[in-house]
């Protein structure tokens, strides 16, 4: 099983519960736990809250969800003016890898992303 979702949503943070709760929803899907669930959630908020404040004005942020048996990888980009590096080395940065292990960021010229990945700890 491989699937992908792609949610496209504003670029403002009134739209971010819609994001936590299709999180929730996804992981779910995927068996994880409830306190890996909830770690998701605040890593999927925690990604977009590093990315908002570069989203272009009236933009849209976009959020792909890559669901595998044991896996879940999450990519979240925005719109940008210019490059935008995303500090590795910040506080949110490591909160980011506390919570779901796998954080790369990638800039272009046209644009921001961050990519999370949270593995399922297998059951059996």
């Amino acid at each position: 099983m491989s699937d992908q979702v792609v949610l496209r949503l504003p670029a403002e943070s009134a739209y971010l519960s819609v994001l936590r709760t299709a999180t929730a929803s996804l992981a779910s899907r995927l068996d994880f736990t409830l306190d890996d669930i909830e770690d998701l959630r605040i890593a999927v908020d925690e990604a977009c809250a590093l990315l908002l404040p570069h989203a272009l004005e009236g933009s849209s942020l976009e959020c792909a969800f890559d669901l595998s048996p044991d896996a879940l990888a999450v990519t979240v980009s925005v719109p940008t003016s210019e490059p935008v590096p995303i500090a590795q080395d910040s506080f949110a940065w490591t909160v980011l890898t506390a919570l779901v292990g796998d954080v790369t960021s990638k800039e272009t010229d046209d644009g921001v992303m961050l990519s999370l990945v949270k593995r399922r700890v297998s059951t059996s």
